[in-house]
């Protein structure tokens, strides 16, 4: 079984040399993905690191609107999933039209939507934003009255606490990060009582005030890193422990809890990352007029953080 990982692996690496790919794997991917990407983050962290990149080919593993936003900073690439199926029921909880009536429901509203969205709803957007930089877009926009932050109703929650402001909200959220439940922490701070917790914002809002810091899964990576605690409770999608514990080998790691696993992000292998490269596909579009008015709402992002 080693010798055929290892034929697979030889196999990726030839390929990738003769379409001049790259790999891109999102932290909460399996171990054995993480292991063969040339880089590992969350989404817009890679998309954005793409786009610098000199590649022609970019393999992306993780859910659809991830590819959705490499194709959207870098139109002149080619994107492929290994499994396009993979997708984000968060991001579906939303679509261009659900936007479009809430806009129409509040026209003085400036609107901010996560970067966990398709590439309709974004384009739909005056802003993007991502769970590390949220409350600094919306700190940023003093000058509006009504804020509209979509889709999920538990990062708005903490941003709205974080700022002080008011958000006209939508009802999405993360079926994965809402598993996780207050007496999780609890349980775990009681086996482990001289761990750090940290927590994502998708989180519900009892678990956040459990934590030590609710942080972006790149900004848990650095405090991990920087952080002197020697044991961290970690309070997201499980997969993020693998990245942990290898960066990091002399720091102890605790899931939060054994259920938070999202099914969409274990559905890329190795085997479907060799298949990818062989055909070149499944490739991800995004339509020009799009894909212009979705990357207009990253670029004003980016131009605040």
């Amino acid at each position: 079984m080693m010798k055929e990982n290892h034929k697979l692996i030889e196999k990726i690496k030839a390929l990738k040399i003769k379409h001049q790919a790259i790999i891109l794997a999102h932290n909460y991917q399996l171990p054995e993905v993480q292991d063969l990407a040339d880089f590992c983050g969350d989404s817009l962290e890679l998309s954005r690191l793409a786009a610098k990149n000199n590649a022609e080919v970019i393999v992306f593993c993780g859910v659809y609107f991830m590819a959705e936003t490499a194709v959207i900073l870098s139109p002149e690439k080619k994107v492929i999933m290994p499994d396009i199926t993979a997708g984000c029921p968060m991001a579906n909880m939303m679509n261009a039209d659900d936007l479009k009536k809430l806009k129409k429901a509040h026209p003085q509203a400036v609107t901010v939507g996560y970067v966990n969205t398709s590439a309709e709803v974004k384009a739909e957007l005056d802003y993007c934003c991502t769970s590390a930089n949220a409350v600094a877009v919306v700190n940023a926009l003093k000058d509006y009255k009504e804020i509209i932050f979509v889709p999920d109703k538990y990062l708005a929650d903490y941003v709205s606490k974080q700022s002080g402001r008011k958000l006209i909200s939508w009802h999405g959220f993360c079926p994965t990060h809402v598993k996780i439940l207050p007496e999780d922490i609890l349980r775990e701070k009681k086996i482990h009582p001289q761990a750090k917790v940290m927590v994502h914002p998708e989180c519900l809002s009892s678990v956040a005030v459990l934590a030590d810091a609710v942080l972006s899964t790149s900004q848990m990576a650095k405090y991990a890193k920087t952080n002197p605690a020697k044991e961290f409770i970690v309070g997201t999608e499980a997969g993020l422990v693998y990245c942990l514990k290898r960066d990091n080998p002399d720091k102890k790691f605790y899931p939060a809890s054994a259920r938070a696993v999202c099914p969409n992000m274990k559905l890329t292998t190795q085997e479907k990352v060799l298949w990818a490269l062989e055909e070149l596909k499944d490739e991800v579009r995004v339509p020009k007029v799009v894909r212009e008015k979705a990357h207009l709402a990253i670029e004003r992002m980016l131009s605040i953080v």
